[in-house]
């Protein structure tokens, strides 16, 4: 089964769900006027013909390379992030792991689309066995084909909002191992509680699939712990309500990239994201979606900057550590600035002014 599906794929009916009207899932609020691109055709135009400069690293980036060693040592509650949105978390003494790609690109060809500007700090081959994987959505830079089928040897369970299990399916997972969730439906592995719930995004793979299966962020409990997992959303009033039933949160994993003013309803800028954290009542803010692939019109380095910048005026502590760097989720730490610029002279990164607050 090709990971481009050019026609409509064999998805199943999901009528029961208060999100499928006429055969497509759909967001709480419809977009309006203002949501929209003014020319959908002008804003892909923009990613692919006319991108500015910075839009990608310069130089290598600093990444920590990761060994099955040092994950069989890492003690509980050690997160490390491997790439865009690519969490791998150890909870309950078990392995989970968000959104996993891996491939060179985040594409349906391997020749062509957004190039990673770094390559994973592990191998899925060197990976411990991974009891849950956990998908927001099935757009190509959070549902990799390959990964999936190179993953799913050493995973117990894929757990997925609507319609994107069928995909896995499709792909060759057993549908034993396969469990999928509406908004605000959930379930209990290995003592840790784990819930779909609603992001503003959309969905598809290929040129007539587009919605025909559901995306979602995801609310983890460990006992006293609680996090949050955004996958792709635009800002709106749900995270109100996520932070209602489940907040306060000790760590949101947030979308932080890949925005631009042509798609607000779809992702979030910035300063969208520091309001999306404090409605769920949350405590740390670690920013995903950023530092690997090249999907906007933004410098690769803004999301991080301008998250902090917005945060710092809340007060809130923002932990950026490098891909593959452990965090510790019981007492997060800042991180180091590892997306500045490296001025010769001094030999280390530079801090930018609006960060400096959030590495005292």
């Amino acid at each position: 089964m090709s990971r481009f599906t050019l026609f409509r794929p064999r998805l199943g009916d999901y009528a029961a769900s208060p999100r499928w009207q006429g055969g497509r899932f759909h967001n709480d609020r419809a977009a309006g006027p203002g949501d929209l691109p003014e020319s959908t055709l002008r804003a892909w135009w923009d990613v692919f013909f006319n991108k500015p400069a910075g839009t990608a690293p310069a130089t290598p980036l600093p990444i920590h390379t990761l060994t099955r060693a040092e994950l069989d040592a890492a003690p509980e509650r050690s997160l490390y992030r491997l790439g865009h949105s690519t969490v791998l978390m150890k909870l309950r003494g078990r392995w989970w792991l968000t959104d996993p790609v891996f491939s060179e690109r985040a594409s349906p060809v391997s020749f062509a689309g957004p190039k990673r500007f770094h390559a994973p700090p592990i191998t899925i081959e060197e990976l411990p066995p991974i009891t849950a994987v956990i998908l927001s959505h099935d757009h190509y830079d959070h549902l990799d084909h390959a990964a999936i089928r190179a993953l799913a040897p050493k995973v117990e369970v894929f757990l997925a909002p609507l319609g994107v299990g069928d995909r896995l399916r499709q792909w060759g997972v057993e549908p034993q191992r396969i469990r999928q969730f509406d908004w605000w439906e959930g379930t209990e592995i290995a003592g840790l509680r784990l819930t779909a719930t609603p992001a503003q995004h959309f969905s598809g793979r290929g040129l007539s699939d587009g919605n025909r299966t559901l995306w979602a962020s995801w609310v983890l409990e460990d006992d006293g712990l609680r996090l949050f997992f955004s996958g792709d959303t635009g800002y709106f009033s749900g995270f109100a309500e996520i932070g209602r039933r489940f907040g306060p949160f000790d760590v949101t994993l947030m979308e932080t990239g890949a925005y631009n003013a042509q798609w607000p309803y779809v992702h979030m800028h910035p300063q969208q994201t520091v309001q999306a954290h404090r409605d769920l009542r949350g405590q740390w803010l670690l920013p995903i979606h950023n530092g690997t692939f090249d999907l906007a019109m933004h410098t690769w380095e803004a999301p991080f900057d301008q998250v902090l910048r917005f945060a710092g005026e809340y007060r809130i502590p923002v932990a950026t550590p490098k891909m593959g760097e452990r965090l510790d989720l019981d007492a997060p730490h800042h991180g180091s600035p590892w997306w500045a610029p490296q001025p010769a002279w001094l030999g280390a990164p530079a801090i930018p002014a609006q960060n400096q607050e959030n590495t005292l």
